[in-house]
């Protein structure tokens, strides 16, 4: 299910150099943040959920599980390069499975690090703060890949998509709507995040169970979807 080559050639379309500059400017950013708010206000656990809260798991992980998500297929099928792997003896659901690996991979690398960086400077992980926005960005990072490969397989405009649901969905609608926020990969997050850290510093508008059945659900039948989708890919002379 996994392959190396495909691997190989995906790390490398996520890690060139203007995409990797990219990747790394909000979790750049976010540390800079933090620096500057400890500086200013000094160790404090509300201020710590604040800043990881509202930046690090409403911004930075959607925003980079957009950027790998995507960038894992969707410029190969936009320009044709996907022709060459699909013309390779590869089944197409261990290409989709691949590129998933390689986009979570990168995701957690670019959020989840940062986000436990951050939240040490803020308040050296008081009550728990640090690691549990950590294994948020960690778990988040798996659903989010997952969803923006399957629309950079269906879609040429997956990154407007994808930063629609990410900006507008969950943070614009998922604060104003109540009921937006049970479709929202950051509360599923947020709901094991809680489940870490306890108390009112961490909260999520949806229950750990549900939490973790629509991730997973979401995860699978995304990756399912893609798979089969790549499959409808016709190469130049196949009928």
């Amino acid at each position: 299910m996994y392959d190396p080559t495909v691997a190989r050639l995906t790390y490398r379309a996520l890690l060139g150099r203007r995409r990797a500059l990219i990747l790394g400017a909000l979790p750049l950013l976010l540390i800079v943040l933090s620096v500057a708010v400890r500086g200013l206000t000094g160790a404090d656990d509300q201020t710590a959920a604040d800043v990881l809260g509202g930046f690090a798991i409403a911004t930075m992980v959607p925003i980079i599980g957009v950027i790998a998500g995507t960038g894992a297929i969707g410029p190969e099928i936009d320009d044709g390069s996907v022709v060459y792997l699909l013309s390779k003896p590869l089944k197409r659901p261990t290409i989709i499975f691949t590129k998933l690996i390689v986009a979570i991979a990168v995701t957690m690398v670019f959020s989840a690090v940062p986000t436990l960086i951050a939240g040490l400077i803020l308040n050296g992980n008081g009550q728990q703060i640090a690691v549990a926005y950590t294994v948020a960005a960690l778990v988040s990072s798996i659903a989010y890949s997952a969803l923006f490969l399957l629309l950079g397989t269906v879609s040429r405009h997956a990154v407007v998509f994808g930063l629609v649901y990410a900006l507008v969905w969950e943070a614009l609608f998922g604060s104003l709507v109540p009921g937006a926020r049970t479709l929202s990969v950051q509360q599923w997050s947020l709901a094991v995040a809680h489940k870490i850290a306890g108390g009112d510093l961490v909260t999520s508008e949806v229950g750990l169970t549900t939490a973790t059945v629509l991730l997973v659900a979401v995860t699978v039948l995304a990756t399912w979807y893609a798979g089969q989708k790549l499959r409808t890919l016709k190469l130049a002379g196949e009928e």
